[in-house]
C-alpha cells in the first residue's frame, strides 16, 4: 500500500444536515419560488380556474376507469378526446399557464441544484427530473445543451 494514500475523512452527518437546510433557506429566497408561490396563490384564487382543475380532475377519474380497459371500451375514443381538449382549454387559462411555467422554472432550479450536488460525488449518479431530456442523457442538461450555444435539439418552453 502507498503511503501517499490517505483514509477517507468520516461525514460529520450533522455538518451536512446544516448545509442543507441552509441551502433550502437560500432556495426560499429565490425568485423561482417566490414566482411559484405567487403564481399558485393567484391561481387559487382564481374561479375559472378552479372549476376547471375540478371539471378536469372528474374528468380524470372517469378517463382512469376507460383506460383500465383500453381501447376495448366502448368509450374509450370520446373519453380520451375529451380529456384532451379539456386539458387544453385548463392550460390555456392565464393563472393556470402563469402557475405551470412557475413551476417549470422551480423545478428547473431544483434540478441543477441537485445535479450539482450529485456530480460533486459522481458523475454517475441519477437525479430525478421532470424534463426526459435530462433522462436520457440529451437535451439542455448535458453541458451542450441550449443555454451553452450547443444544437441539443430540445425547445425552450
Amino acid at each position: 500500500m502507498s503511503s501517499s494514500m490517505t483514509a477517507p475523512t468520516p461525514v460529520n452527518y450533522s455538518e451536512v444536515i446544516e448545509r442543507a437546510y441552509k441551502i433550502g433557506e437560500e432556495l426560499l429566497l429565490s425568485k423561482e419560488i417566490q414566482q411559484y408561490v405567487a403564481a399558485r396563490q393567484q391561481m387559487e384564487n382564481d374561479s375559472e380556474a378552479v372549476a376547471q382543475i375540478a371539471s378536469f380532475t372528474k374528468m380524470k377519474q372517469v378517463y382512469e376507469e376507460v383506460r383500465r380497459f383500453g381501447k376495448y371500451h366502448p368509450d374509450y375514443k370520446r373519453v380520451t378526446a375529451d380529456i384532451r381538449q379539456k386539458k387544453r382549454e385548463m392550460d390555456k387559462t392565464a393563472s393556470i399557464a402563469s402557475f405551470k411555467k412557475a413551476e417549470d422554472n422551480l423545478d428547473e432550479l431544483l434540478y441543477r441544484v441537485s445535479r450539482t450536488i450529485a456530480d460533486a460525488i459522481s458523475d454517475k449518479i441519477k437525479v430525478p427530473s421532470n424534463n426526459p431530456l435530462y433522462e436520457i442523457g440529451g437535451g439542455c442538461g448535458t453541458g451542450g445543451g441550449c443555454s451553452t450555444g450547443g444544437s441539443c435539439g430540445c425547445s425552450t418552453k
